[in-house]
């Protein structure tokens, strides 16, 4: 089983996120999808910005931002399922070409996971490969990535998230960090 979280910088470009998705549609193995917040999880920052909410309204509204993506990731592709609970995913697979994961907030108030921006989508999606006990995690992202950095050194120049090397720590599953291009290349040569 893969995982695989969608940046959600894709929607700003629906050519490249619809592109993604056949990607993951063609995948022979079972997919979890894990979206990010894109456009959503912005408007939360900015109105966290402007009101002055605490993280932890702003993890949850960011999680809500997730679940919006998941909505639209489905209605590009109705042949996926949208899973809520992760007991369920294994199960889903059998009977789907991919699932998306839509976070519940109050699953994720697990004492490991941090409410704050600290932890976004790539941590989340991390936590949940280990969750699976998945074989990959591969991160789709719209910025270039240099191939030689390290996790720690992707973490350090913000192409992840600033928990993500703590999520990742002793796992067992291979991690990838793609661009949009990378990820469909991958899987069609």
């Amino acid at each position: 089983m893969i995982v695989i979280k969608l940046g959600g910088s894709l929607m700003t470009d629906e050519a490249s996120l619809a592109q993604c998705l056949n990607t993951v549609e063609n995948i022979k193995e079972k997919v979890v999808i894990v979206p990010g917040g894109g456009v959503f999880a912005d408007q939360v920052r900015a109105s966290q910005q402007q009101w002055n909410f605490d993280e932890v309204t702003a993890h949850k509204m960011a999680i809500l931002a997730m679940k919006q993506m998941a909505l639209l990731y489905k209605s590009i592709k109705p042949s996926f399922v949208v899973i809520e609970d992760v007991s369920l995913i294994y199960q889903a697979t059998m009977n789907h070409s991919a699932v998306i994961w839509s976070p519940d907030a109050t699953v994720l108030n697990d004492s490991t996971i941090e409410a704050s921006w600290n932890v976004t989508s790539d941590s989340l999606a991390a936590w949940l490969a280990r969750q699976l006990n998945t074989d990959e995690l591969i991160l789709v992202k719209s910025a270039d990535i240099p191939l030689d950095l390290t996790l720690q050194q992707m973490q350090d120049r913000g192409l992840v998230d600033r928990a993500f090397v703590n999520f990742t720590l002793n796992t067992n599953y291979n991690i990838t960090l793609f661009t949009k291009h990378q990820f469909n290349e991958y899987f069609f040569t």
